[in-house]
């Protein structure tokens, strides 16, 4: 009888090897790596390079984050599956499916509207329902769903973007990159009644987060 399973992607392996070195320790987390196919959010150009740990071009100048990255973000969201987020920036999809395979529900938003079409068409590819799109101003967040339990930015803020966090339930948790002086820093704030408290995580390299949705595209 011929053997039915499928082989595992040594491409795939060789990533979470990397993953793994770069300190991802949630074994929730690798999975729902594992399991999200990069290659499926690359242009096709770059394709041979799907698997490597590094950021890539996609359309409307933007790009895909690199693989660590996305994991050590996703890690430190703390994701369980009651768990409803908020993404602003939702670029190839990549970081949404990956969340979508840890929490109840992923909202996300983007600016670009051919960004949001070719995201939601890998979305009914691999057959993940629990993510809702928009095309809109991300700075404003999505206040007809907050609140949130989690959010995500995947552009750097020039400062703390307080529209945003608003919409954070209490004891919720945000990770967002931002701008501080020439560099920037990817912070973790939590939510505590009113106030919020943070703590920086790493210095990262975000395309900036852009007021307004954008007119073409």
């Amino acid at each position: 009888m011929a053997d039915a399973m499928k082989m595992p992607d040594p491409r795939m392996i060789q990533l979470v090897m990397s993953l793994r070195g770069g300190g991802v320790t949630d074994a929730r987390v690798m999975a729902a790596i594992e399991r999200t196919p990069r290659d499926l959010f690359v242009p096709e150009r770059f394709s041979d390079q799907a698997f490597d740990d590094r950021a890539l071009p996609i359309d409307c100048g933007q790009t895909i984050s690199q693989p660590l990255i996305v994991a050590l973000m996703t890690q430190a969201l703390k994701l369980d599956d009651r768990c409803k987020v908020l993404e602003i920036g939702t670029g190839s999809g990549y970081q949404a499916a990956v969340l979508s395979r840890l929490a109840r529900r992923v909202y996300s938003v983007e600016r670009y509207r051919t960004l949001s079409k070719e995201a939601e068409a890998r979305f009914e590819q691999m057959r993940l329902t629990n993510i809702t799109t928009r095309v809109g101003d991300g700075t404003l967040g999505w206040p007809e769903q907050a609140p949130f339990d989690r959010i995500i930015l995947t552009a750097s803020a020039p400062v703390r973007p307080d529209a945003i966090l608003a919409q954070l339930k209490d004891g919720g948790i945000a990770i967002a990159p931002v701008d501080r002086g020439t560099k920037q820093v990817l912070v973790r704030y939590q939510r505590e009644g009113d106030e919020l408290t943070t703590s920086d995580i790493m210095d990262v390299r975000f395309v900036p987060l852009v007021k307004g949705e954008a007119k073409s595209l």
